[in-house]
């Protein structure tokens, strides 16, 4: 069986911390594949805060994620602080990647835990179908 593989960028323009909840954890006692995709939810909220948008508001549209794909490295446990790197990519006329890098540091050794994409498109949910992506939006993507 063919593997993910996602091409990480060589640098990433915003970051953030995220700690590991309690409720993170799953019966196997480190964060559960459901955890790893919150996680990139959390930070592209994040991300899209810090660049004046939110994803119901995106300079005038709305967005929806089209896919997602994991590659997982090393667990997570509870107290786990994760720094989240995210970084857009292949900006096209109606949507754009998001690649994100989660490490988390240990005794001074960063330990990367997953690599994740989303593909995220421009749409209107009043109308139920996808716009284009607003110049506005695409010229802070490039930032």
């Amino acid at each position: 069986m063919k593997r993910v593989k996602i091409v990480l960028p060589e640098q990433f323009s915003f970051s953030c911390i995220i700690p590991v909840r309690i409720t993170d954890i799953n019966y196997g006692g480190h964060a559960g594949n459901d955890t790893i995709l919150s996680i990139a939810h959390e930070a592209r909220m994040q991300y899209l805060k810090k660049i004046g948008y939110s994803e119901m508001e995106f300079a005038g549209v709305g967005m929806i994620m089209s896919d997602a794909a994991i590659e997982f490295k090393n667990e997570l446990f509870y107290g786990d602080e994760i720094i989240t790197w995210v970084k857009p990519s292949n900006i096209t006329k109606i949507g754009f990647d998001l690649i994100y890098k989660l490490e988390t540091e240990t005794n001074k050794h960063t330990k990367l835990i997953a690599i994740i994409k989303t593909g995220m498109i421009c749409y209107d949910y009043k109308k139920k179908k996808i716009v284009t992506l607003p110049e506005e939006a695409g010229r802070k993507l490039l930032m």
